[in-house]
């Protein structure tokens, strides 16, 4: 009988979402998304438009970065939502919610955010996930600011990213 549970469990498609501003996508991003994909089968990528975030890149420019990034993975989707998290993982059958933690600051915050969600959604599961000690420090933040003053972002982000940081900061020096 446990055999057989086992095997029914084990046939399901196995899904979590990542959800983020990707303002932009960094390598500890990629990084939280290459780890997150040895134990799960299917990832989806939700960009969040925050309301109380006022975000450098719109949101046309993040998702045409991430598709960028992940294009001909068939096991990750990238999807938008508005509003709360626990709707949409309530309305795409997800239960299962990855997020990277690079300092204890990050977990006080995220930490809140998990008894949120589960108050509102007992079914929801959280895993944490650390980046790679070299990307430990990485923040979209830290890469704007390098960005803004003419630093070399290719060490941060993907060559299509840093491209788009150049061109929008090159805009914004040029008004």
């Amino acid at each position: 009988m446990a055999q057989q549970k086992y095997k029914s469990i084990k046939s399901k498609l196995r899904m979590a979402v990542y959800p983020g501003s990707f303002d932009p996508i960094t390598n500890g991003h990629i990084d939280i998304v290459e780890r997150s994909l040895k134990f799960i089968d299917k990832l989806v990528i939700g960009v969040i438009r925050h309301p109380g975030k006022k975000p450098f890149f719109t949101f046309k420019e993040r998702l045409e970065m991430l598709k960028n990034v992940f294009a001909g993975r068939k096991e990750i989707t990238i999807e938008y939502f508005d509003g709360l998290l626990v709707d949409f993982l309530e309305k795409n059958g997800i239960h299962l919610v990855i997020r990277g933690l690079r300092a204890v600051s990050d977990f006080d915050y995220e930490f809140q955010m998990v008894l949120t969600n589960r108050k509102m959604l007992p079914d929801v599961e959280t895993i944490f996930l650390t980046p790679r000690e070299e990307y430990l420090y990485l923040s979209s933040s830290t890469v704007k600011e390098i960005a803004r003053l003419r630093g070399p972002v290719e060490k941060f982000v993907p060559e299509f990213v840093a491209d788009k940081l150049k061109e929008k900061f090159a805009q914004d020096f040029n008004l």
